[in-house]
């Protein structure tokens, strides 16, 4: 059951870029649920599931010796609904869906500045958390940016 959670559903097992896969699953699931939800329950849950993950994380690298290996997604998870929160998503905005997956994705690949940091030299939970959360909150931050001046220069309609 660990290693379901962890893996989010096994997508992390996806032999070809399990993070973006797992981003994609996560963006997918995230959607899924605003239709049923407000944007600030997913953003709540997500700070939900990443405590719980840390020591599901702890025990998980405990496990099997390896500290974030690549099949360990739920960190994707939790950086998404970060980003769709603070980008204030809703289920029927693929704009800002979008906008959301690519930040999300080159935050969490690139880790410029504090993010790289965390991920270098934070252990354990926090350590595969925490440079996904932030790359999250910055994602969202510029896909807020990014979609408020392509509604300001009207080259989307509002």
């Amino acid at each position: 059951m660990r290693k379901f959670f962890l893996t989010l559903g096994y997508s992390g097992l996806s032999p070809k870029a399990p993070g973006t896969v797992g981003s994609f699953v996560a963006l997918l699931i995230g959607l899924l649920l605003l239709q049923y939800i407000s944007i600030t329950t997913l953003f709540l849950l997500a700070l939900l599931i990443s405590v719980i993950s840390v020591k599901q994380i702890d025990i998980y690298e405990k496990d099997v010796g390896v500290h974030d290996g690549s099949e360990i997604v739920i960190d994707e998870l939790a950086g998404m609904w970060i980003a769709l929160g603070i980008a204030n998503a809703t289920a029927d905005n693929y704009i800002i869906a979008g906008l959301a997956f690519v930040y999300f994705r080159i935050f969490d690949i690139w880790k410029p500045s504090v993010i790289g940091k965390i991920d270098k030299d934070v252990k354990g939970g926090w350590g595969v958390m925490g440079d996904d959360m932030l790359a999250g909150l910055f994602a969202g931050l510029c896909t807020s940016m990014t979609y408020f001046l392509l509604l300001k220069y009207s080259v989307i309609p509002s």
